[in-house]
């Protein structure tokens, strides 16, 4: 019996990340507000039971977006620090170009009030993984003795929200590098000794094209 099961597994998990990433793409471009279900499914190409099968409503796709965030994307390789922290929010600039699924999970985190959510995880994820970074920057002895490392953690993920916010607004996220660069220029001075100033490397410059 199990080998006549498992293609109907695979069916069913192929289908329901086809309609995830569907649902992505409708939130990144019409947001919650403008997204719906008739408009998800016609994207995803499945029927209403397909569609149901796995998500009750289009806030039971918003969460599952929303709460798969740190699945949508991986993180650079390199030694821990404060270059590899920056890298990282170079990376995340990246993927807010080119990752829908990734794209919109941001989006339905900064409008969730429009669904009537008020949930922090997401960004105190990314204060941790930032934290760790700067733990280990501290080991290094790359951040000023008067730097708490939680508190730029949380610094960081409010900062670099709104200029990613900003962005989007301003350019559509084209020139979120110069703005994520911009960023750094004027944080590393507050928190990097000026021997690890020396050494680290900025995020590229520029625009997307």
């Amino acid at each position: 019996m199990a080998p006549l099961t498992e293609p109907k597994q695979e069916r069913a998990v192929r289908t329901r990340q086809i309609v995830l990433r569907a649902a992505a793409e409708v939130f990144d471009e019409y947001g919650y507000g403008g997204a719906s279900i008739s408009k998800i499914m016609q994207r995803a190409g499945v029927t209403q039971g397909g569609m149901y099968f796995h998500f009750k409503s289009k806030l039971g796709l918003a969460e599952a977006v929303m709460a798969s965030q740190q699945d949508f994307i991986e993180l650079p390789p390199g030694e821990d620090g404060l270059q590899r922290l920056i890298d990282i929010t170079a990376h995340i600039t990246h993927e807010l170009q080119h990752n829908v699924l990734f794209r919109a999970s941001v989006r339905l985190a900064v409008e969730q009030e429009e669904f009537g959510r008020n949930d922090d995880t997401a960004y105190q994820e990314w204060a941790e993984r930032f934290r760790v970074q700067l733990v280990a920057a501290r080991r290094r002895g790359e951040l000023l003795d008067d730097v708490d490392e939680g508190e730029f953690a949380n610094v960081l993920v409010a900062a670099y929200t709104g200029t990613q916010i900003f962005s989007t607004m301003a350019s559509k996220r084209a020139d979120l590098p110069e703005r994520t660069r911009t960023l750094w220029r004027y944080l590393l001075r507050a928190i990097a000794t000026p021997q690890a100033r020396e050494t680290l490397r900025l995020p590229e410059a520029g625009t997307a094209a």
